[in-house]
């Protein structure tokens, strides 16, 4: 059994072919989906955050809104860029949404990737320390969240203030109890999924990693999962993780479908260099649902997650990417043993 759920970017474009002109629609689209979603009976309505662009920036609100349209749902992000993130603030807005939803809050973070301006964190008020690169300070950012949900005391409350205090350090409010063990880390190396595990954090693995051996993507995944699993069990924590994988994956079952995807040449790997490292990004999957089924058999990444995340067209609109979510889970997850 998996769960499935699904992943946006939530692009808009003021295009006449595009569903979403506007952020408004992206975001009012990004509730209506995950609604959908929870009918259909999927499992999570997961989105990306990227600053400086015509796609969902700010998650909480949009978090705050899906958790209180749904009833089952999980609600997430894939990932959050720490490096922009002030950590106290955060878990507030997090708090919050967590109790708005009922505990149904999966927070997916993550040091950080390209961003469509230089060094775009500086704008929002940050700076690595002496001796920090950027990414140490996005890793620093999320140790600081990751201590503040435990919900201790740690700051020195007014003798005179305005509010009674209960007795001791005060905490930040409001505290959701459960939310530490609900944070996820995106980790683009071996490296940094040991680490996650070593922090306590579930692993989400995305389309793209470093190119660590020269393997094919899935098996370098799958690997990546593995060493997590190794490295989370020697740090000796007392729950089970969590890992997840994203995948574009599009069941070809009619016109539309075939018009869309039906031509889709990212059916290999491509390696390239990103920060000049050389990163390897994983195949995408368009086929009719008997040869999916066969194709996803052989990818070991998907096989060694619990959660598979579907990413998604929503520039295509809601009622195209609900049917693209119901086949896979009608179609193809029955005959895996996903469902």
């Amino acid at each position: 059994m998996k769960n499935i759920g699904f992943l946006s970017f939530g692009h808009w474009s003021p295009s006449p072919q595009s569903g979403t002109r506007s952020a408004a629609d992206a975001l009012l689209q990004s509730i209506d989906l995950a609604v959908a979603a929870e009918e259909l009976g999927a499992d999570g309505a997961y989105f990306r955050v990227h600053h400086f662009a015509r796609q969902l920036a700010s998650p909480f609100p949009l978090l705050a809104a899906v958790g209180a349209r749904t009833k089952k749902i999980e609600i997430g992000t894939a990932v959050i860029d720490m490096r922009y993130e002030n950590p106290l603030y955060m878990a507030e807005d997090a708090g919050a949404a967590d109790l708005i939803s009922g505990g149904r809050l999966q927070l997916g973070l993550s040091r950080g990737s390209p961003e469509q301006v230089i060094d775009g964190w500086r704008y929002f008020g940050y700076e690595p320390a002496e001796g920090e690169t950027d990414a140490d300070m996005g890793r620093r950012h999320a140790q600081v969240l990751l201590e503040v949900l435990k919900g201790k005391g740690f700051a020195e409350p007014n003798p005179r203030p305005m509010f009674p205090n209960p007795p001791g350090k005060l905490r930040l409010e409001p505290h959701s109890e459960g939310l530490r063990d609900r944070i996820w880390w995106g980790a683009g190396s071996n490296a940094t999924a040991i680490w996650a595990a070593q922090m306590g954090m579930n692993l989400q693995s995305s389309t793209l990693k470093d190119d660590e051996n020269g393997k094919p993507f899935h098996v370098q995944q799958a690997e990546q999962i593995r060493a997590y699993r190794e490295a989370w069990k020697e740090a000796g924590h007392k729950r089970e993780p969590r890992t997840s994988v994203s995948r574009s994956i599009f069941a070809l079952v009619n016109d539309t479908d075939r018009m869309y995807f039906g031509a889709e040449a990212n059916d290999r790997d491509q390696v390239g260099f990103i920060d000049k490292t050389r990163s390897i990004f994983g195949r995408g999957y368009a086929a009719e649902p008997d040869r999916l089924i066969e194709q996803l058999k052989q990818d070991e990444g998907i096989a060694e997650a619990d959660t598979l995340l579907l990413t998604v067209p929503n520039q295509l609109g809601v009622d195209y990417n609900a049917h693209v979510i119901e086949t896979i889970l009608k179609e193809v997850a029955p005959a895996l043993g996903w469902r």
